[in-house]
């Protein structure tokens, strides 16, 4: 959809979407954020919008390959399952059968991998303002949330590989990231320091590089105040992050909510 704007020197088109900017973004990412700063508006529904689709699609091989096993598996059932009354296992069965509805395995994690999406945008692009703007950046709200939502696009490369792996390998991943260098049955620090370290992948890092060119393409910050203010932004977003993780692992024990770990 186009709406022309008139002013200036004739017509200028006004592009709700700007996918013609993401492989660009990918091949010579400062010719595309150069685009994106002499835009001069909004842009981040495009990148968004690739995120969010993109963030379904692990859910959606992770449904899939629950549902066709037909169930979760004995690792499901509480240790002590045998010594339940019949009553009591009944109950059990049946609350966990209403975990296997498209509801659970579909429209939950979907609505929170949508939200994970959003929010990490807003925190990114909140903090990296705020951070940049201490260090003596002058770059507006708009510019910075722009550079946030499209230096995100790797994670959009990550969440279609992990539903290709889910899908050929027919489970869910245990140990993204670095977390497969600690226990799964971890607790206390320790199961926090594994949700962190899940976070860290090689798509991480990409991401921070483009922030970095981002930010550095609004000028205004020497190369060191970039660094810095990109190093701060993602440790307080990698925190905001892994605080809820360890907390939602932490409760895997409790069986009926493990359907819903990924």
């Amino acid at each position: 959809m186009e709406t022309p704007s008139t002013g200036g020197e004739g017509t200028t088109p006004r592009r709700r979407f700007h996918f013609r900017l993401v492989p660009t973004l990918f091949l010579r990412p400062r010719r595309a954020y150069g685009e994106i700063i002499r835009l001069d508006r909004p842009s981040w529904l495009t990148p968004l919008l690739i995120l969010s689709l993109a963030a379904l699609l692990p859910v959606a091989a992770l449904g899939r390959v629950r549902q066709q096993a037909g169930a979760f598996g004995a690792e499901s059932l509480p240790p002590d399952y045998q010594y339940y009354t019949p009553e009591q296992q009944a109950q059990f069965m049946q609350a966990l059968e209403s975990t296997r509805s498209p509801t659970f395995l579909y429209l939950l994690p979907s609505v929170g991998a949508v939200a994970v999406v959003w929010l990490g945008w807003l925190i990114t692009g909140g903090v990296l303002h705020l951070v940049s703007t201490i260090l003596g950046g002058r770059s507006t709200s708009l510019a910075v949330l722009n550079i946030a939502a499209w230096s995100g696009l790797p994670f959009a490369l990550r969440a279609t590989l992990r539903a290709g792996f889910i899908l050929l390998a027919g489970r869910a991943i245990n140990g993204p990231g670095l977390a497969g260098f600690i226990a799964s049955d971890s607790a206390g620090v320790v199961l926090f320091a594994r949700q962190l370290l899940a976070t860290f992948d090689i798509y991480l890092v990409w991401h921070m590089v483009l922030l970095g060119l981002g930010l550095a393409a609004l000028a205004g910050l020497t190369r060191g105040k970039v660094i810095a203010s990109v190093a701060v932004t993602e440790i307080v977003a990698l925190l905001v992050q892994a605080i809820p993780a360890a907390i939602l692992a932490s409760l895997a024990g409790l069986t009926i909510v493990r359907p819903f770990l990924f």
